[in-house]
Formats: C-alpha cells, structure tokens, sequence
C-alpha cells in the first residue's frame, strides 16, 4: 500500500515536519510512505497511491488518482475539497476536526474573557501609561460577568460542543443553533433551535459563537439583518469561517455601536490586509487565525492518522469520516 503525504503552506507550523512520515515507516515496515512539501510533480505519486494526506487536492491532480481509496485532511473544514467529482465517487474522506476542537475550544473562552472584562482597553490604556479605570467602566459596555450571561452557539461540533460544555461550568446559560435539531440537546446546552430560527438565538444571547462548517447556508450567515437582531450588549465572536459573516455590515455594526463588540479569528481574506477597516476598531478584538495553534499540532495528527490508517489496513470503520453530501 502506498501514502502519499504532501502539505505545503506558507506558515511553518502548518508544513508537514520530516518525522511525521519517518515515524509512520517505523511503526508500519511494509508500508510505501511518500512525503513532499510542495504539489509540484504529485501527480507521478498520485497514479498509484492508495491514500493521500493532504490540505487540498484539485479536480485534475483527483483525476490521476487512479487508485486512491481515502483522503485525509489535517484540517477540520473540508469545503476546499468538495469538488464534484469526488463527492460522487467512492473515495473516503477523513478530516480533523477533534484535532483542533480541544484548543479552539479554549481559544473561544479566553476570547469571551476578553471581551467580557475589556482586557484589549486596559491593553491599549496600559500602552499609554493611563490608568484607566473610570475609562473601562464608562466607555462602551460596563464590564460584565460570564456566570449568568447567555452563551449563543452556531454551531455544536467538535468546538461548540466543547464549549457548551465550559460554559455551562461557568455558570452560562448555553443554547445553541444545529441543522438537524432532531439529533437532540447537547451536554450543557438548554435549548436548541433550527438555523430557520438562528433570530431567536441572536436575540437572547450575549454572546454569539460562530463554529460551523462552511456551507451554503451558513455563508453570509451573519449579515446586516442578522446583526439588528442582536442585544445592543452583545458581542459577536467568529472561530468558524471568514464568508460566513459580512464584514462589511459586521463593521457598520461595531461603528455605529449596534452592538458592543466582537472577536474574530478567521477572515475573508487572510492575512487581512492592512487597508481593511477591521483594524481601526477599537470594539474589535482580532487574532491572526491563531485558535488553533497548539505545539502539539502535529503529535495530534500523527496520532489520529496513524490510528485510521491502522483502522483502514485491518478493515475497519474509520474515525471522523466526512459526509461528503452534507459537506462535514
């Protein structure tokens, strides 16, 4: 059986490191493990490799897969890979979203904390040698407190999930959006509505998390007539994807003090360029797409990979397989 291993992005953290397949061909002998860094000239080890651990794979480079049985992504979003011909065929596709869960998770914590008790103002008063203090309590939103406030979800997966469960520790009143409300209520959630219904949500909650996948319904989930139904005193907080909030109208909103501010990890366009008027902002908390990063990335990886390809070798079901018609 051969692997091919190829990952290549612009960031260190997110390259494949050289050990990764050093030690899958230790722990499997009779294993053919290929790794690259770059897409250039894959398409030689495309021809006969049996599974493929890679970001993204375009239309052209699947069609010269010819023996390809599954494809595993070391992310948790899958849209990039949901072209036609491999939704309709009978590749399996794998990704990693309990991977990151754990620590985006947290990421969404610490981002409520900030929010909540104004950590970016005393930052930016701190910068200045200002103390602060009447400033915190009398510009914008009176710092608040987690315990009692009502936590918003959008989402309830690997990340929501977790989070609900956090929050619901904390005191937080936790009720949560799913496509298929039918699947039941969560661990630490109250309520649960249909995205048909994602108004109700927005209108009760103090804090909003976007953690769903990117798909059809929830692009531009978050528009301008989304956030007029949002408390004036609510915050927004985006660990999802960039497309699903209209930042335009997300701008419009904090300017005008529609509501009392938001964090965003993730971004339209990334890196964010320097022009956009995101960063002038002073009710806006941005991380660089920063959620997941964690120095035990890849030991995450290397362990889930190397247990579904265990799993594959001896036969049996796969862990975190992708509904490719669903799109997660």
């Amino acid at each position: 059986m051969k692997v091919l291993l190829v990952v290549h992005h612009r960031f260190d953290l997110w390259k494949l490191p050289a050990w990764f397949g050093q030690r899958l061909a230790q722990q499997y002998p009779d294993l053919q493990s290929v790794q690259r860094d770059s897409y250039e000239g894959i398409e030689t080890h495309l021809r006969d490799a049996e599974a493929v651990f890679t970001i993204s794979l375009r239309p052209d480079q699947f069609a010269a897969a010819r023996t390809l049985r599954w494809i595993h992504t070391p992310s948790a979003a899958v849209h990039q890979m949901l072209f036609p011909e491999l939704i309709d065929s009978s590749v399996i596709l794998t990704n990693s979203r309990e991977v990151h869960g754990p620590v985006v998770a947290e990421h969404v914590v610490a981002l409520m904390f900030a929010l909540a008790k104004k950590i970016p103002q005393s930052v930016l008063l701190q910068q200045k040698c200002i103390w602060g203090q009447e400033t915190i309590w009398n510009e914008g939103q009176h710092p608040q407190e987690i315990a009692g406030a009502t936590l918003g979800l959008i989402g309830v997966g690997s990340i929501g999930g977790r989070v609900a469960r956090i929050a619901a520790s904390l005191g937080m009143r936790v009720i949560a959006v799913r496509e298929h409300p039918e699947k039941g209520t969560p661990d630490g959630v109250e309520q649960v509505f249909p995205l048909t219904e994602v108004d109700q949500l927005l209108g009760q909650s103090d804090f909003v998390v976007l953690a769903a996948p990117l798909l059809a319904a929830t692009e531009r989930l978050i528009n301008a007539d989304r956030l007029a139904h949002m408390k004036p005193s609510g915050y927004l907080i985006n660990v999802g994807r960039g497309p699903q909030v209209d930042q335009l109208a997300l701008v419009e909103a904090l300017r005008t003090r529609q509501i009392a501010g938001a964090a965003l990890d993730v971004f339209d366009r990334e890196p964010l360029p320097a022009d956009s008027p995101l960063w002038n902002l002073d009710n806006l908390l941005i991380t660089p797409h920063t959620a997941g990063l964690t120095d035990k990335l890849w030991q995450r990886h290397y362990e889930l990979f190397s247990e579904n390809l265990r799993r594959y070798i001896a036969g049996e079901p796969l862990l975190y397989v992708v509904d490719k018609h669903k799109g997660y």
